[in-house]
């Protein structure tokens, strides 16, 4: 059976995975840039928007394994978009522009659904109202026997981490104190016993922790 992959999940000292305050111009909230910067930096994140350039090394390495085997991501609402509620703004495709980096069907997560919005490169988001288990039977369909890869934000990983159907989770550590914002691992008490845990840190300063189940 495909796997169930999390990659380049970034979360702060203190166990926050995004800011305070999200809004259009604010993906993360009053957290903005400084959780992903390690990310924004390397040759796998550029070349993902077709940028040349960027560093290489671990966190290269780390970043570049977020594609390989993916056929379908899920991801919350809150990553795709600010709003709340009912739709307001059909219009609204994301924050990735005409050609998103994912070029897989995209799950969005949400009470809400709406139509399906085809994107440029192979991209289609597709909102559904379900529960982590039909969200992944039906990533998994469309997938084609490739992983699934849980996408964000902190609530969605974190729902799926519950329900135990996350076989492969990187977070990356990054050295800085939030203090407020929506956490990754509040009611995971005892997760590391299902996985085995790896670390390593770079010298920028990132912590990676990979913990796969045996």
């Amino acid at each position: 059976m495909s796997r169930v992959r999390v990659h380049n999940f970034s979360v702060s000292l203190d166990g926050f995975g995004t800011g305070e305050g999200q809004h259009l111009d604010s993906p993360f909230g009053h957290a903005g840039s400084r959780l992903h910067e390690w990310f924004f930096r390397t040759r796998t994140f550029r070349g993902m928007h077709l940028e040349s350039g960027g560093d290489l090394g671990v966190d290269d390495a780390m970043a570049r394994a977020w594609e390989a085997g993916i056929g379908a991501e899920i991801m919350g609402r809150n990553k795709f978009g600010p709003q709340r509620g009912p739709w307001e703004d059909d219009k609204w495709t994301g924050w990735w522009g005409t050609n998103p980096p994912f070029h897989t069907p995209v799950f969005v997560m949400t009470h809400h659904p709406r139509p399906s919005i085809e994107m440029e490169g192979g991209t289609t988001f597709h909102f559904i109202d379900a529960t982590p288990q039909e969200a992944l039977r039906i990533a998994r369909e469309a997938a084609g026997g490739l992983d699934v890869r849980i996408g964000g934000g902190p609530r969605t990983v974190r729902e799926f981490l519950a329900a135990d159907l996350v076989d492969h989770l990187h977070v990356a550590v990054v050295p800085i104190v939030l203090g407020r914002g929506e956490r990754l691992w509040d009611g995971l008490e005892g997760l590391e016993n299902r996985f085995r845990v790896e670390s390593v840190t770079t010298p920028s300063g990132i912590t990676h922790l990979t913990f796969t189940r045996p």
